[in-house]
């Protein structure tokens, strides 16, 4: 009976000290350093920005190393809906009660206004990657911010500049009404007059519109040579099925198409049969060069059939970006990491000894491309050719035309 006794007891003090060494372990486990993503996760943007995205965020976190000052890098992601209310309610409640270090992607303009204003509050590093309000390096623009990928201005400009000529002298616009939408037609209307072309007018169309005839009636009876959709995702899908069912844009018709947020990612959805021809502009191209297609190779392992796009390309060159100034400074300070960002040149698989400036735009080039036919094309994924490489000092609003407030 001793003999039991004296072993239940060895057995309830192993048992009793087991969860304090569990406690102690926890207690001594590096904290994680969270960087949050918020993106459309199930909208009309969800190609365009979305899980690629956190692929994206995690093939960087992975190139890194996985951790950094010691802390195992980890990533949350959320679907904000495309709701400004539900974007900053998720980066307030990541920042106080997560304890985020970062926020990346932040979903269409009107969300990533909202997290840059938390950001802001709460003194943390924000990475716009697709929002293209080209506000955010002008009068929302922030020490605490960077601003990837694109934006409606280089948008505007590398597109705009390739097609204004004839028949393109004139152009109407099919707009989405929001303020991405209006910024972009404000930025390509802009770049048309400067050519020398004009606006022959526009029509402005409610997001998620299920039947855009009425507005390609009105752009066709324009007879403007040009007719730029100021839409994105799957309402841009949607318009261009639908001026081809009604022969708007047609070869023959004196018109054309103009994809001025058409990106590779839209073009499985939407067919090369119908989408043949446009020609839009982006930051990356997945068949590039040998580092753009390795790369790819890797996305299409977590994203079996879908095409990367500037925004899921933007998302891994920032997140990998600024891990390397937090690296640098020895801690997530946003003055000081932000501070880094800019004095260091961005160098990945699609960009090469890109600055940023101290407005916090990211000034890489942009490529103008165009839609290949379905009997050029070799693939699945062989979409789109490069026509011509705009420079980013071209692209981009220079600092002055930006308008950035920020402290010399």
């Amino acid at each position: 009976m001793r003999r039991r006794s004296g072993l239940t007891r060895r057995v309830f003090i192993a048992g009793a000290a087991a969860p304090m060494l569990a406690h102690r372990a926890r207690a001594q486990a590096p904290k994680p350093f969270i960087i949050g993503l918020t993106a459309d996760m199930s909208g009309p943007f969800v190609d365009f920005s979305g899980p690629g995205q956190v692929v994206a965020a995690e093939m960087a976190v992975q190139d890194f190393g996985g951790s950094v000052l010691g802390r195992p890098i980890r990533i949350l992601s959320a679907d904000d809906q495309n709701k400004a209310d539900i974007a900053s309610a998720t980066a307030r409640r990541w920042f106080d009660v997560e304890g985020a270090e970062a926020l990346v992607g932040g979903g269409n303009s009107s969300c990533a206004l909202a997290i840059l204003n938390v950001a802001r509050s709460a003194g943390k590093s924000f990475m716009i990657s697709a929002a293209g309000n080209p506000a955010f390096s002008g009068s929302d623009c922030s020490p605490v911010s960077t601003h990837w990928a694109y934006d409606t201005y280089a948008q505007a400009t590398a597109t705009g500049t390739h097609l204004t000529d004839k028949p393109g002298k004139s152009w109407f616009f099919v707009t989405s009404d929001y303020a991405f939408g209006h910024a972009l037609e404000r930025d390509a209307a802009a770049v048309v007059q400067k050519l020398g072309g004009k606006v022959a007018g526009s029509v402005r169309a409610p997001l998620g519109t299920p039947d855009f005839s009425s507005f390609l009636l009105q752009a066709q009876t324009s007879k403007a040579g040009t007719i730029g959709l100021a839409v994105a995702g799957h309402d841009l899908i949607n318009i261009i099925k639908q001026a081809g069912e009604f022969g708007v844009g047609a070869a023959g018709s004196g018109q054309r198409l103009a994809g001025l947020t058409l990106f590779s990612s839209d073009l499985p959805g939407l067919g090369l049969q119908a989408a043949q021809g446009l020609v839009s502009a982006e930051s990356f191209y997945w068949d590039r060069s040998d580092e753009t297609r390795a790369w790819t190779r890797r996305f299409h392992e977590k994203r079996p059939g879908k095409i990367p796009n500037l925004s899921h390309a933007g998302v891994y060159s920032a997140v990998l970006h600024y891990l390397k100034a937090v690296r640098a400074v020895g801690g997530a300070d946003a003055a000081k990491v932000n501070e880094q960002m800019r004095r260091i040149p961005v160098d990945d698989f699609n960009n090469k000894a890109v600055e940023i400036r101290p407005d916090g735009r990211v000034m890489h080039p942009m490529y103008v491309m165009r839609v290949k036919a379905p009997a050029a094309s070799k693939g699945s994924f062989d979409v789109q050719e490069v026509l011509a490489t705009v420079p980013p000092e071209r692209a981009f609003r220079t600092v002055d035309q930006a308008g950035c407030k920020l402290p010399a």
